[in-house]
């Protein structure tokens, strides 16, 4: 799993019109409402499966949270630690990085909220990842604790298909495109999603040209609800991300809270 290596670097640029605080505002709603204890967010644990370059991480921890951000790319996370630079001392002492497989990372430690945000699981693209994923949820999530994580919903892309998609984002010194081509496998419920990403730089007129191939999982809740029932879980909610709404055909993101 090298995917995100290559355009680590530009990750943030391209993500750059993504509403992290928005997000995360949707996800402190959510663990207040599923945590007795979380108005003292001081005491609220969380372990971030799946971080990438730590920008939920941090608006969590400017929050009050203690976040553990765990992600297979040493180039995300090297963004991500180069970025506790720019924090006070006080809010750096509140969030940590390392390196792992969210299918066999283990830390002698639990946590009262486990997040796999921004379609993580639906990386895990086989039975046997998602058994052991949810086999690490399990492994660090105090009794009582949530675990809230989003996917690909499987109604909606088999409803609309996907499609080729063009993305465009600049800042001082780059310019970046790139081309979404999708491949859809019905039987296996997966998309292959390939991505062509053309990085110019903008003083030097010289282009990079990278591709990277991105194989997705669409999920549905039938098949959540029973491979999370192999480790006792319960979904307590579930709803299109951001809005709750009940997912339809129309809904791409959908976000689940399970509980023991």
């Amino acid at each position: 799993m090298t995917i995100f290596n290559n355009y680590a670097r530009y990750y943030n640029i391209l993500y750059r019109d993504k509403n992290y605080l928005q997000e995360v505002e949707f996800i402190h709603r959510l663990i207040q409402t599923h945590k007795p204890q979380a108005e003292n967010v001081e005491s609220i644990n969380i372990l971030e499966l799946g971080c990438g370059t730590g920008k939920h991480a941090t608006l969590l921890a400017n929050k009050g949270y203690k976040i553990h951000g765990v992600d297979f790319s040493q180039q995300m996370l090297a963004v991500a630690e180069n970025s506790l630079a720019t924090l006070t001392p006080e809010l750096k002492s509140m969030l940590q990085f390392t390196q792992g497989d969210i299918r066999t990372f283990r830390v002698n430690k639990s946590f009262d909220v486990i997040l796999s945000l921004f379609h993580v699981i639906s990386y895990q693209t086989t039975n046997e990842d998602l058994l052991l994923s949810f086999a690490t949820v399990k492994e660090h999530l105090k009794p009582g604790g949530v675990f809230i994580f989003d996917i690909w919903y499987g109604p909606a892309v088999l409803y609309q298909q996907p499609e080729v998609k063009v993305k465009r984002l600049e800042d001082e010194e780059i310019l970046v495109t790139r081309i979404a081509k999708p491949t859809i496998y019905p039987n296996e419920n997966c998309v292959d999603v390939n991505y062509e990403v053309s990085i110019l730089d903008k003083k030097t007129n010289i282009v990079e040209d990278l591709n990277e191939m991105h194989k997705m999982r669409y999920l549905f809740k039938p098949e959540l609800s029973f491979l999370l029932d192999n480790f006792g879980f319960e979904i307590i909610e579930f709803g299109e991300w951001l809005t709750s709404r009940p997912p339809g055909f129309n809904t791409w993101g959908v976000y689940l809270v399970a509980k023991v």
